[in-house]
């Protein structure tokens, strides 16, 4: 399918990304990690929520906030990545910014969900010395931003290894035609922290895809020391749409995301945590109206629209999995252990 003009998430019109990395050159314990926050779209997300659901493939994580999402099925906050143990502090991070913004929030209206998703980046992070905090979070969000997306060992994604090699933060988009002419945008942003080398298929892709080939010769086994000490890993995926589309149709969208996931190789372990969230900007929903009825026009699920997004979806997935990995770069960690970069020519 079509790519948009950026091949990533800030194709669909609105949605912006802000990253905050967090590296120490070097000492034994050092920071390997990073925030990033997903902006739904550029206004007020409180007084205009978004539809969203979300899918748990495999439930290994510590996310917050996806309660609310599956009961409600509306986002009303940034949607934040990082490290397992820094949960906490970007979930406060988020909440400072959105009690900035918005003085109601816990006075004279209602209180906020927050959604946090995370990785295990243990192996390259000192987790322990909770370096990510709360004014982090605040600044990945007021650097969020349309176009252009870094990618790879950056935000969220710095400390994190896809298939035995560097990976992070990868993206990917698909454009598609609705009956009425209508030009709908389907974006993916992966933070990819799961596999054995041995799973990937991405040289398969690649030949299809890509300007890259892998090294000849180059080794396609885990290192060994990383196979015994390195955590199953996790996976977040990040769908956006600009599709009208409701709540309902947002998760049959999310879980066609563990396709593309699957085309990569990954057998989803037992220790990783798989979680996708999907949202759409095609409407807003308003915190607060006089009228008791809401009133939204959604594609029909039998349209073959619906099939096109389903399969833009997967594309994209498959595809931000390995831009996380084409893009991210040879990173020295925690007890100076190095995960080389995935050995890609040109």
């Amino acid at each position: 399918m079509q790519r948009g003009k950026f091949n990533a998430i800030t194709d669909v019109p609105g949605v912006k990304v802000g990253h905050v990395t967090l590296y120490d050159e070097a000492g034994p314990e050092r920071a390997c990690t990073g925030v990033t926050a997903i902006l739904p779209h550029g206004g007020n997300l409180f007084e205009e929520k978004v539809p969203a659901a979300n899918f748990v493939l495999n439930g290994f994580g510590k996310s917050v906030g996806l309660i609310q999402v599956e009961e409600l099925g509306v986002i009303e906050s940034p949607i934040m990545l990082t490290n397992t143990f820094s949960v906490g502090a970007v979930l406060e991070g988020a909440l400072q910014h959105m009690l900035m913004e918005n003085n109601a929030i816990g006075d004279s209206t209602s209180s906020l969900n927050i959604v946090v998703g995370e990785c295990n980046d243990s192996y390259l992070n000192s987790m322990r010395e909770l370096r990510v905090r709360a004014h982090h979070a605040i600044e990945a969000i007021r650097n969020a931003e349309g176009g252009p997306l870094e990618q790879g060992a950056v935000g969220a994604g710095k400390g994190m290894i896809c298939f035995g090699r560097k990976g992070g933060i990868g993206s990917s988009s698909r454009t598609l035609t609705g009956e009425g002419g209508d030009l709908y945008t389907v974006g993916v942003l992966t933070l990819t922290n799961f596999g054995k080398t041995e799973e990937c298929r991405i040289d398969e892709w690649l030949s299809k895809n890509s300007k890259h080939h892998l090294n000849v010769g180059s080794d396609l086994k885990t290192p060994e020391e990383m196979e015994h000490e390195k955590p199953d890993g996790s996976i977040m995926i990040i769908v956006a749409t600009d599709a009208p589309v409701n709540d309902r149709q947002l998760k049959r969208l999310a879980k066609r995301a563990s396709i593309g996931l699957a085309r990569t190789g990954s057998t989803v372990h037992n220790g990783s945590g798989d979680i996708i969230i999907a949202f759409s900007n095609a409407y807003t929903i308003p915190h607060k109206s006089e009228d008791v009825t809401n009133s939204y026009t959604v594609l029909r699920d039998d349209t073959p629209i619906m099939n096109e997004l389903f399969k833009a979806v997967i594309e994209a997935t498959e595809e931000a999995v390995y831009q996380s990995m084409i893009h991210a770069q040879t990173t020295t960690g925690r007890k100076d252990r190095v995960v080389e970069r995935w050995p890609l020519v040109e």
